[in-house]
């Protein structure tokens, strides 16, 4: 991938909030812009691969500061584009090491976006950036999901999620390494366009290691934004860890 955005680029960025998923409806985006603002509790927000803006605009529309990171410049000009975006601050880089001027109450990454650092190492290392940021008592929340192996049957490494006829998706396991790829084919005019992009899944278990490596602890993980009990079902989570407060 010799594209300066990654994965990310003019391409997928031109059409990105056109999509009709349910992290695009405005009853799912408000209740993560107020979980967010009351989780900052007047202070700072940084977010981690922060895109078009889908939820640092509402967010900083309710009153946080928000300063975000990501390394797609094409995603970037999305967020520049759209009302307010302009005074949103970010900072063009890896979020699992790009350094930015402050602390912050909250850092956050949503969507299963801390699954774009397709290394365990690079996983670790944006705890402890995130660490690094945080003033004592500041919280990091992730949403991600929760890997889907158990619909995998023996000899099988592959999850359809989406078909129809004019395209399909479909992720691809590898549970030696946790490695996976989402996979796109799209028919357009009879011709069929294929796109992939790498990931690496995480166990809620092991993202509460890592915030132990990074000095923080976990206090909540709900099902989703709504609080919703997280269970042996949960398709996703929203898990928040706590920076201690100096002295303890």
């Amino acid at each position: 991938m010799d594209d300066p955005d990654g994965f990310f680029g003019e391409r997928v960025a031109a059409t990105y909030d056109d999509s009709s998923g349910e992290m695009f409806q405005q009853s799912v985006i408000d209740t993560t812009a107020d979980v967010l603002a009351e989780l900052a509790g007047g202070g700072r927000a940084l977010e981690l691969g922060i895109g078009t803006g889908r939820i640092a605009l509402p967010l900083a529309r309710r009153g946080v500061p928000v300063h975000g990171i990501d390394l797609s410049r094409a995603m970037v000009a999305r967020l520049r584009a759209k009302p307010g975006g302009e005074a949103i601050g970010v900072t063009i880089g890896d979020f699992a090491t790009t350094r930015v001027d402050g602390t912050f109450s909250l850092a956050y990454l949503v969507f299963n976006t801390i699954m774009n650092l397709t290394t365990q190492d690079a996983q670790v290392a944006c705890f402890r950036n995130v660490a690094a940021h945080l003033e004592p008592g500041g919280r990091f929340v992730i949403e991600v999901g929760v890997p889907e192996l158990r619909r995998l049957p023996p000899g099988q490494n592959i999850v359809p999620w989406r078909v129809s006829p004019t395209g399909w998706a479909y992720d691809v396991y590898d549970v030696a390494t946790q490695a996976m790829s989402s996979n796109y084919v799209d028919v357009v005019d009879g011709r069929a366009e294929f796109r992939s992009i790498p990931f690496r899944y995480v166990w809620p278990a092991e993202l509460d290691l890592m915030a132990r490596l990074a000095g923080l602890h976990l206090t909540d993980r709900w099902a989703d934004w709504t609080r919703a009990p997280f269970t042996a079902d949960s398709e996703s989570h929203v898990s928040i860890w706590r920076k201690p407060l100096e002295g303890l």
